[in-house]
């Protein structure tokens, strides 16, 4: 196949864009650099089946040539990233989402859209499941990332009803693994570098609020078994073993061989208590489990963000 993947600089995207050309299929990777970065892609650019362009697929997007998939992965991600944009990030769920659906239905291509947990916002029932409507708060600092994601899927499945468009709805639950950036801001980047640092770790709250955390090989496998399954709505994709920050941050400091102390500073707005994956679905259609336990994703997370500090 040849297939579109936007933010392909990311942390998702680069993962993504290696995986499709690996299995042998063509890449033309868009991303502006907001939050992506061009290191992590420098390697696919030896490869002859991968193509990028520098763009911001909130304008017109235009990809010359055949396309089978439009996979759309293009968004700030984390809260520190959606706060410092909060317009982007509206713009990329939006009007980005608009774009690539537009040029999927163009290329008679499957449409995919990254969606997330936090379309459930902070959840009323756990583990979360993809009949759950959510608890979002709209005009909260967070709403700009979590109503854009939402929106997002309300457009996919409007051209999917519309048009009839094949289209697949990927909520990713939290993942880690290398190519995350040292200043993400999410809790695994968090608690390397200050780890690594051995500086303070820094809880928020008292450290209950839970987590459940994917490896981004096992996520990037599911992904794709998603994209080659024929189901529309949405389907959860994460790791259901729930565990306290509290304890990823002593999990993370033992994986670091850290002399830290972990602190706690007051839980920001908004932040959700619980998140956990009902994966019931992804198991019984993808036969989908993530492989990779946390405290050996921790060490590879680990060696990787060892030589980027």
């Amino acid at each position: 196949m040849r297939i579109l993947v936007t933010g392909a600089a990311g942390f998702l995207g680069s993962h993504l864009s290696r995986y499709l050309l690996n299995k042998g299929h063509s890449v033309a990777g868009i991303d502006n650099f907001i939050t992506g970065s061009i290191d992590n892609i420098n390697d696919l650019f030896k490869n002859g089946k991968f193509e990028f362009l520098k763009y911001d697929v909130t304008n017109y997007l235009h990809v010359p040539g055949r396309l089978d998939a439009v996979l759309h992965f293009a968004s700030p991600a984390s809260p520190i990233d959606y706060l410092k944009y909060p317009i982007p990030t509206l713009k990329v769920g939006a009007l980005g989402t608009h774009k690539a659906l537009g040029l999927a239905k163009d290329k008679k291509a499957i449409f995919m859209i990254a969606s997330t947990s936090e379309v459930y916002g902070d959840p009323l029932v756990n583990p979360q499941h993809e009949k759950y409507w959510g608890n979002v708060n709209p005009v909260g600092p967070r709403g700009v990332y979590d109503e854009a994601k939402r929106f997002a899927e309300a457009m996919t499945m409007a051209y999917h009803r519309y048009h009839r468009m094949p289209v697949r709805i990927a909520r990713i639950f939290n993942t880690y693994g290398p190519n995350m950036r040292l200043e993400d801001g999410r809790a695994v980047p968090n608690f390397m570098v200050q780890a690594l640092k051995n500086k303070p770790i820094t809880v928020y709250g008292t450290g209950e609020q839970t987590r459940s955390l994917c490896y981004v090989s096992d996520l990037i496998d599911g992904i794709y078994r998603l994209l080659n399954y024929d189901i529309n709505e949405p389907v959860n994709l994460g790791n259901p073993h729930e565990i306290t920050l509290l304890e990823l941050a002593g999990l993370v400091k033992a994986a670091a061989k850290s002399r830290s102390k972990i602190v706690f500073k007051p839980l920001p707005e908004d932040d959700p208590k619980v998140r956990r994956p009902d994966i019931t679905l992804a198991k019984t259609l993808l036969k989908w489990r993530p492989k990779v336990d946390l405290e050996e994703g921790l060490r590879k997370t680990v060696a990787y963000f060892k030589s980027r500090v």
